[in-house]
């Protein structure tokens, strides 16, 4: 009997390249004795439902689109309590998770790795009762990802993120939180947070450190303060620029689990969509919890 493949991928992510290569895409699957089941996604939320409620009759789950499209099916898969082989042909914008898998952007060499590669399990962190692959973050420039219009994050890739973010500078808001941590607690007023577990963000390489590890059961957590003049915005943004972390103004720590409450609401996203607004967040990292396929020898 063969082997049954469910691929389930976002027409419209990135510049909707996925329809130029799709038959080759399928052809690639068929060819590696899978029976395919193609499953466009046709809305938000809709390929968490399908990997949900289908991905058990399935030996191995391919998705394409980006890393909101991967967050739905990694999601779903938590979800179902399973952990079928995951297979990622990226095709958004910025595709971070991608890049911490060291996946290649040739789509059809991606389908090769998707039915061919090498499993490779990973962490996948709790959100409350939410899943999440790669980042959780508030504050300035969070928000970015999911109010930048789909049309613009086409066109521009991630530099829209940029020049999303740079019209809120003109009034940087900041959340005043109480974070604890491994018998750790203090108060702050911040302006941007995250809780990660890639090797970029938003498209940026190293801003969550030198020595991140996809499957180590710990989080890297960067967290801005507000800076009270303009040479202290100027500190950070010089810290951040050149990857060192090198001022007070940004705690940087390792963790497994984090409780952050705050008396207002406060507007998360996870993996880079809309997230909730929480006065209390409990993240939990789950030791790989699942398992995604990388190219043969190599290291994530």
């Amino acid at each position: 009997m063969k082997r049954k493949l469910l691929f389930v991928f976002n027409p419209h992510a990135g510049k909707g390249l996925i329809k130029n290569h799709l038959l080759d895409i399928v052809d690639i699957f068929t060819k590696a004795d899978y029976e395919v089941t193609i499953y466009p996604t046709q809305c938000r939320g809709d390929a968490t439902k399908k990997v949900e409620s289908e991905a058990g009759g399935y030996d191995r789950i391919v998705c394409s689109g980006g890393d909101g499209t991967l967050n739905e099916v990694v999601c779903g898969m938590v979800a179902a309590g399973l952990d079928k082989p995951i297979g990622y042909i990226p095709a958004g914008s910025t595709n971070d998770y991608a890049n911490s898998l060291n996946l290649p952007k040739d789509m059809t060499r991606s389908a090769q790795i998707a039915v061919s590669g090498s499993p490779f399990s990973c962490d996948v962190g709790m959100f409350n009762e939410n899943s999440f692959i790669y980042v959780a973050a508030f504050g300035l420039f969070s928000a970015v990802s999911y109010q930048t219009p789909q049309e613009q994050k086409n066109i521009l890739g991630h530099l829209a993120y940029i020049i999303e973010g740079a019209k809120q500078l003109r009034d940087i808001p900041s959340v005043r939180l109480q974070v604890e941590y491994e018998g750790n607690i203090f108060q702050d007023a911040f302006i941007y947070g995250m809780i990660t577990n890639s090797v970029s963000v938003g498209g940026f390489k190293g801003m969550t450190g030198s020595d991140v590890k996809l499957d180590d059961g710990v989080f890297e957590v960067t967290l801005i303060k507000m800076p009270k003049n303009a040479k202290e915005l100027n500190e950070i943004l010089a810290s951040l620029t050149n990857l060192i972390d090198d001022t007070d103004l940004i705690y940087s720590f390792k963790t497994d689990e984090l409780k952050i409450t705050s008396k207002e609401p406060v507007a998360w996203t996870l993996d880079g969509e809309f997230g909730g607004d929480h006065t209390e967040v409990l993240i939990k990292n789950l030791n790989k919890k699942i398992t995604m396929l990388v190219e043969k020898d190599e290291e994530s």
